[in-house]
Formats: C-alpha cells, sequence, structure tokens
C-alpha cells in the first residue's frame, strides 16, 4: 500500500519535471510526511468543461470520495484503489474510465516487521527524479455547503497499488503504480474510457526500480515533518 509519501518540491520543479501546462490552485508546503486526508498537488489531462487543454496541475484531498457518497469520511477508507479490481470496485470504477491522474511523489515510506517491532524503510527512484502514482480523481459535492458557495465541490484523489515484486516484497506485499514518462500522456488520456483498453495500459506499466533506504521510525508520527525523515539511519550510512 501507500500511506505516506514525501512531496518537497516546488511548483516550478513540478511544472519542469513534468511538462505542466496550466497550474490551478495554491502552492502547497514542501513535506516529507504527506498523510491521508491532507491536500496533495495532482496531475490530470483535462480541466472542467472550457478549461483549455493540457496537463494541469491542481490540488486534491487524498482519500477518494466517490460522487454518491453521504460524507467526506468515505475517502478515509479509499487513499488506495487496488489495480487488480479498480474497474470493478464501484468506489472508483467511474474514475478509472473517466478521470485518471498522476500523484507526484519524490518517495514514500513503507513499515514492515512485527507489532512493536516496525522498521520504516523509505523507497524512492534510482535518479532521484520525482516518482509518478497513478492515481484517480473525482468530484463530491457538499450538501452541507449552499449551491454556489466556496467548498461546495470537493477535489479528491486516490493512489493505485499491484503485488510488489521480489525485490520490494520483503519490505511490503503491495507497491504504488508508478507510471513511467513515456506511458504518462497514455494515463491521462481523456479519450480513452474504453474499460478493455484501459486494463491492457494498467497491465503493461512495468514494475518500478526503487532503491529502499531505511529510516527512523519518527515517520510514523504524522507531526513529525522535515528532510531529518528520509536520512539514512546508521545501519544504512
Amino acid at each position: 500500500m501507500c500511506g505516506r509519501y514525501v512531496m518537497a518540491r516546488s511548483t516550478g520543479e513540478l511544472v519542469a519535471a513534468l511538462d505542466i501546462e496550466h497550474v490551478v490552485g495554491e502552492d502547497l508546503r514542501p513535506s516529507w510526511n504527506v498523510a491521508p486526508t491532507q491536500n496533495v498537488r495532482i496531475v490530470t489531462g483535462r480541466g472542467p468543461d472550457g478549461a483549455a487543454p493540457g496537463r494541469r496541475l491542481e490540488t486534491a484531498r487524498w482519500g477518494l470520495v466517490p460522487v454518491w457518497a453521504k460524507s467526506r469520511s468515505v475517502g478515509s477508507r479509499a487513499i488506495n484503489a487496488r489495480s487488480e479490481t479498480v474497474l470493478d470496485k464501484p468506489t472508483f470504477r467511474s474514475a478509472a474510465v473517466k478521470r485518471r491522474a498522476l500523484v507526484p511523489a519524490d518517495g514514500y515510506y513503507e513499515w514492515s516487521g512485527k507489532a512493536g517491532q516496525k522498521t520504516a524503510t523509505y523507497l524512492h527512484g534510482q535518479d532521484e527524479e520525482p516518482l509518478s502514482f497513478a492515481g484517480l480523481y473525482e468530484f463530491w459535492r457538499d450538501p452541507a455547503v449552499p449551491e454556489g458557495g466556496d467548498g461546495e465541490w470537493l477535489m479528491t484523489t486516490t493512489i493505485l497499488t499491484r503485488p510488489a515484486t521480489d525485490a520490494l516484497g520483503h519490505i511490503h506485499d503491495r507497491t504504488p503504480v508508478i507510471v513511467p514518462a513515456e506511458m504518462r500522456d497514455d494515463w491521462l488520456d481523456p479519450d480513452q474510457t474504453d474499460k478493455a483498453q484501459i486494463r491492457q495500459l494498467i497491465d503493461a506499466i512495468p514494475d518500478p526500480t526503487l532503491v529502499p533506504r531505511r529510516v527512523r521510525p519518527a515517520v510514523g508520527n504524522v507531526r513529525n515533518n522535515g528532510p531529518d525523515l528520509i536520512e539514512p539511519t546508521e545501519a544504512d550510512e
């Protein structure tokens, strides 16, 4: 799964690295401990009706809330979507067909070991370039907000996961689906809505090559946030 990750790059860095054409919303602060239900940056392939086409850097709440949900609390249970069933599950299937996104990250954390003796591991790309998690996004109307009021519509997102390869399976049995640069356009293509072809696209995304680094367990506390969280423990130095 993916329950915490790092996104410490500026908007300008993301624009350059991910070929962003339109930036929507205010900057978010760099974070070395992004947690579920927080606001995160995502990349979409199209905007609302009438908006200019092209890659858009937007802000969404992590934890997908489907349009039919009665409460935004549903999102806390939908921070990840299994790639094997994402086209069938009612929570995700509409977004998987119509609203795919990239969730940029510097890397992510996983925990392994027995309860009370968990080891934290930070995983990142070999070249330290930003990763692009395969994501979905959705819009949910908040019934507590008057029509046309500020915050009437909530944009939310989730991250796809898949079984981990042998190289990472000893850390955790699942890993985020990471879209390589040459497949980003295909993943974001708003005109691709055929379920069979989307399934083929998901299955064609290669397993990532990631570098694991043991880090301090302080990352387990969401109140801790700083570049020291990704520093290697003495055992890995």
